[in-house]
């Protein structure tokens, strides 16, 4: 039974796969493109979630 729930999942990852694949290519023709401080505007709160878990595991230690 554990063999065919992992063939039955795999089964319904490949089909979810194919399903989403139009919709990929949809928004990777027609989304929207990055502009020149979008990586800025990205890492500031990227890199206040990594202070603040070095924070808390020197907190905890």
């Amino acid at each position: 039974m554990e063999l065919f729930l992992k063939i039955a999942a795999a089964a319904v990852f490949i089909l979810m796969l194919f399903y989403l694949w139009p919709a990929y290519k949809h928004w990777q023709e027609h989304g929207p493109k990055a502009q020149k401080g979008d990586w800025q505007a990205a890492l500031l709160p990227l890199g206040a979630v990594v202070v603040f878990v070095i924070v808390l595991i020197m907190a905890v230690r």
